[in-house]
């Protein structure tokens, strides 16, 4: 199970960065910093190292492809790492759940990252289908 201290502090630290981020660079660096800090109270079992490593992959990457995103040259390259955001963050979900149902973390822990996840998932489908169209 998770390391209760770990994660009390872990969610105080997310507790005192609640702003909203209107700036979506700014967001999904919020979010791989949430990210972050949950892998580092995860119990150190060869099963949650597995589990943390693949979510902390997933979760971490969703910023850095939306920032090469912006460095693209042209708008199907865009779109193209857009949807590199889209995969990372339907892995990232598919992570957490696994950590819920594997009894590592009750899901009333996760409930928040699971909101923001989904959320980011809903705005970059958006920013995907929007752009497709006007290509």
């Amino acid at each position: 199970m998770i390391n209760e201290d770990q994660l009390v502090e872990a969610e105080a630290l997310e507790a005192e960065s609640r702003e909203p981020a209107f700036d979506l660079r700014d967001r999904t660096f919020d979010f791989a910093l949430r990210i972050i800090r949950l892998f580092s109270a995860l119990p150190q079992t060869d099963e949650t190292r597995f589990l943390g490593e693949q979510f902390l992959r997933s979760g971490t990457a969703v910023g850095a492809d939306y920032r090469e995103a912006h460095r693209g040259r042209a708008k199907p390259e865009f779109v193209t790492k857009i949807a590199d955001c889209l995969k990372s963050l339907d892995q990232t979900a598919y992570w957490l759940d696994l950590l819920i149902h594997a009894n590592v973390v009750p899901a009333t822990r996760l409930s928040s990252l699971q909101d923001e996840t989904h959320q980011l998932i809903a705005i970059f489908t958006t920013i995907s289908k929007r752009t497709k169209a006007s290509l």
